[in-house]
């Protein structure tokens, strides 16, 4: 029987309370571990058994075993939103700051982000207010991150503002998800689509159209098609490769441009259904954002800013900045989103309401709820459509070439001695 070290370790428990006690482990990452599944976060690790000592609180980052994925997988936004809402916990329960950032160092298992957290909590040390440190991470956390930790530390609600930035993130990452589930099985059918067609254009429709070179006939125009189609397919399929590749490149480019990112986003925004969907999607995350930042008491006009980037169309963006010159003048939002005429009349009038009742950003979360289900309805919907179209269109393309195919040896069998 293989007996595992005991570790004495230290620590704050789910209620932020200081805990301590022993516990047997592999190592001090798997006490972490089994420690953060109980809900305690483990600031100090001591082995108590086995003759020598083990501090690790002192351990360099350099010391640690630094996974390949850490280096080169990024950090995770549920990794971002669960320390945010922990430092919350950590900080209700009456933790300083410091050592609330200490204990999460600690407990962190992406070396990456553990790098920045210690940098963070190296800056409180030495004086520097926590907006200020977290905004030299900016790859980390982002403008909408580092205005409202600003508007907390100067209203001292920083707690309940890390909180409502981890029921954020937390449904910014929801949204995300069912944007990208919806968009799975579409994908997954024009692959499957575009393979089988390939497979039976470079090598079926070839040695099938032998059979039909060796009859003096007069083909149908559309097996001539398809036998011309599968020729280009099975002898410039590089050619194709490029010129394709070049397309997307240079729409790539052209969307992204300033003449044509403009076009491309009205375009897209009239599209049906797609247009629709889009419009819901940036109502809600620019609702949301909007109404976080102005609860956590962040300016309007800062606020405006921030949400606007949200967005990510650059008409609806516009629109906000019209917005924002309108309640610098003195004028309601509500009033200037409604001149767009790019915001339905609901929205406006909901906030219209919330402006007049002094409740703006509670409206503005009531609106952005409202819109997530419609989000999530619009999502089915088109789910619904595109579903029985891709099996259209795929079982389309295959009759096409089946019939092409059949149609010449139909009329060789009726040939005298077929």
């Amino acid at each position: 029987m293989i007996l595992m070290p005991v570790y004495a370790y230290k620590g704050f428990g789910p209620t932020g309370k200081t805990v301590s006690g022993i516990r047997d482990a592999d190592s001090p990452k798997g006490l972490r571990q089994l420690m953060r599944k109980d809900g305690v976060i483990v600031t100090e690790v001591d082995l108590s058994k086995g003759g020598k000592k083990e501090s690790q609180t002192k351990k360099s980052l350099l010391n640690r075993d630094v996974k390949f994925g850490d280096l080169f997988g990024g950090i995770k936004k549920n990794e971002i939103a669960a320390f945010t809402r922990q430092l919350a916990t950590l900080l209700r329960a009456g933790i300083p700051l410091a050592d609330a950032l200490g204990a999460l160092f600690e407990q962190e298992q992406n070396e990456r982000f553990k790098s920045n957290i210690g940098e963070v909590r190296t800056a409180v040390n030495e004086g520097a207010a926590l907006a200020d440190a977290i905004s030299r991470h900016p790859a980390v956390f982002d403008n909408l991150f580092v205005s409202m930790v600003r508007a907390g530390e100067q209203a001292g609600n920083l707690e309940e503002v890390l909180t409502r930035l981890a029921d954020f993130m937390g449904s910014s990452a929801k949204l995300k998800a069912k944007l990208q589930g919806a968009m799975i099985y579409p994908v997954i059918m024009v692959l499957v689509m575009t393979g089988i067609i390939g497979v039976l254009m470079v090598a079926v429709i070839p040695r099938i159209t032998q059979l039909f070179e060796q009859q003096d006939k007069v083909l149908p125009m559309n097996t001539q098609f398809l036998i011309w189609v599968s020729h280009i397919t099975g002898q410039y399929w590089y050619v194709l490769a490029i010129l394709i590749g070049l397309t997307v490149v240079l729409f790539r480019r052209w969307s992204r441009s300033e003449t044509g990112r403009p076009k491309w986003h009205a375009f897209v925004l009239r599209v049906p259904r797609v247009g629709s969907l889009t419009r819901r999607v940036a109502i809600e995350r620019f609702c949301r954002t909007l109404g976080t930042m102005l609860h956590a008491g962040v300016p309007m006009l800062k606020s405006l800013d921030t949400a606007k980037e949200i967005l990510g169309n650059v008409v609806l963006q516009a629109i906000i900045d019209d917005a924002k010159i309108a309640v610098t003048e003195g004028e309601s939002l509500a009033v200037a989103l409604k001149r767009s005429g790019e915001f339905p009349t609901t929205v406006t009038q909901m906030i219209a309401v919330g402006e007049r009742a002094g409740q703006l950003e509670t409206m503005l979360l009531q609106v952005a709820d409202a819109y997530d289900a419609e989000v999530n309805m619009e999502l089915e919907r088109l789910t619904a459509i595109l579903e029985p179209l891709l099996l259209v269109g795929m079982g389309g393309a295959v009759a096409f070439i089946v019939f092409s195919i059949l149609m010449p040896i139909m009329d060789m069998s009726q040939l005298p001695g077929g």
